[in-house]
């Protein structure tokens, strides 16, 4: 998108009256002689790169659905969100930038109204050849004004606010980041405990192989190779399950810190396997620019930028202000507001910058340039989100066909194991073979489990590249404000 700046040159250096009468006159002329303010980023703008349809899919006209969360089905998991959405440190951070945008544009909207100030004062002099000392006190009230005639402060305001809704938005999607984080760091957990299950039996196992062979070789059915062959796999076993305990508690650490409390590893974690069982509404893309709160943001972050290029442009017009004053002199303060008549006075002022060795037009040059990169950044983030729904989209299906195939394999595997060492008892095979099957057994196993914690770990990828939201209770003033574009007339 382009933006078209007209520059005018304003009055020339001529004498001008305070008046308000040529004030007025001199900002009527001003204000013929203005330029136009640079053009607004057109809102289609993020609506014609969207496809119509997912990948190949024609089956995306459903409306995302939201509340993923309560699809999991686990209660255990939802109290963990809750208890991160409150606790994570990350977070109250994030919550704390929105209150800081909000007083920034209370700022910046103030500009817009009169300033009041009072000021007294107090003072004591003496000229070198004086022999006394003068005493004067005054009170003075100065009302001070900057009309907004060409729509610089207003255009701060702009500024200001598109700020406040890209932080709440970049809030809004932070939240649903943390979701999502808690989430597949409890699918973590759970998968490292199957694990540890699954290596704990194949401890048990080995010890059962251990005692049937040591008896087999002490009545000389076995050989001395069986021995040693099956006291190292057991050894090899064990220390498999030392190395899966402290991944275990790895993962408990790293989903406590989400949870703002002390990583401890002590989190107790009980919980079945999610089941998928149908495939979720994907919604258009064009969907998605609305939806996703982190577009949002970086939308308002460049409206806010080109609401920057606005001010810096209108920074080179001349300013004009009007300041009242009121007041009392006196020699003490005791003979202040003593029913003497105030001094007053009106004063209408225009400045305008004749020469700052180019510092306004740099100034500008900067601001359209920084409009130039935020358009960049929202397309890269619009990409990028696009990127990621098609990117899981892709491992659904790759999962899901993987799972399938190797829960069979995990089948075969299991019945091979069984069978190999009943062979191997009846003397039709070597141990070598008893051990190579269950290694595929246990391979097999161990695969299926991180499978299907994939599996269930993509499926909330997706709901959060979808921008579905994970939250079953109704939405806040500032998540639904978050999403909407506030015009010019709304500040």
């Amino acid at each position: 998108m382009r933006y078209r700046v007209n520059r005018g040159k304003g009055p020339g250096t001529g004498p001008f009256r305070a008046t308000v009468k040529g004030v007025a006159a001199a900002a009527a002329c001003l204000l013929l002689l203005s330029c136009s303010r640079p053009a607004t980023p057109d809102a289609s703008q993020r609506r014609i790169v969207a496809p119509e349809n997912w990948g190949d899919r024609q089956e995306t006209r459903a409306q995302v659905a939201d509340h993923w969360l309560a699809t999991l089905g686990s209660t255990g998991l939802t109290q963990l969100v809750e208890t991160a959405l409150e606790n994570n440190q990350t977070l109250q951070q994030q919550a704390l930038a929105v209150e800081i945008r909000k007083e920034q544009l209370v700022r910046a909207g103030s500009a817009l109204w009169p300033s009041l100030d009072l000021a007294l004062k107090r003072s004591r002099s003496r000229a070198v050849s004086a022999l006394a000392a003068s005493d004067a006190a005054s009170v003075d009230l100065n009302l001070t004004y900057e009309l907004d005639i060409w729509g610089k402060l207003s255009a701060d305001a702009r500024r200001a606010n598109r700020l406040l809704l890209a932080e709440q938005a970049s809030y809004a999607q932070a939240r649903q980041d943390l979701a999502a984080r808690v989430a597949n760091a409890w699918l973590t957990v759970l998968q490292a405990d199957r694990l540890l299950q699954l290596f704990q039996q194949r401890v048990d196992n080995a010890r059962e192989n251990q005692a049937i062979i040591e008896s087999g070789y002490r009545r000389g059915l076995n050989s001395a190779l069986d021995v040693y062959l099956v006291r190292n796999e057991l050894n090899s076993q064990i220390s498999r399950v030392r190395d899966q305990e402290s991944v275990k508690v790895a993962a408990l650490r790293t989903l406590e810190r989400l949870l703002g409390q002390y990583p401890d590893g002590r989190l107790a974690v009980s919980a079945g396997w999610p089941v998928l069982t149908e495939d979720i509404p994907l919604g258009m893309p064009s969907d998605l620019i609305t939806r996703k709160a982190g577009l949002v943001a970086s939308w308002n972050r460049l409206l806010a930028q080109d609401a920057a290029l606005a001010f810096a442009h209108k920074q080179r017009f001349p300013s004009l202000s009007l300041t009242a004053s009121a007041g009392d002199r006196g020699n003490e303060l005791d003979d202040l507001l003593k029913g003497s008549p105030f001094a007053w006075s009106l004063l209408g002022s225009l400045t305008t910058p004749l020469f700052n060795a180019g510092r306004l037009r740099a100034g500008e040059a900067a601001a359209a340039l920084e409009v130039k990169q935020a358009e960049q950044a929202y397309l890269d983030d619009l990409y990028g989100a696009f990127e990621a729904v098609e990117n899981a989209l892709t491992r659904d299906d790759s999962l899901r066909q993987r799972y399938q195939a190797m829960v069979k394999a995990q089948e075969n595997a299991i019945i091979a194991a069984t069978l190999s060492f009943e062979q191997y008892q009846k003397g039709l095979v070597n141990y070598t073979t008893v051990l190579e099957a269950q290694n595929r057994s246990f391979e097999a196993q161990t695969t299926v489990i991180q499978l299907r914690k994939q599996r269930i770990a993509n499926r909330v990828d997706l709901h959060l590249a979808l921008g579905g939201d994970f939250d079953a209770a109704p939405r806040t003033d500032e998540s639904i404000a978050a999403e909407q574009d506030v015009t010019d007339k709304d500040l």
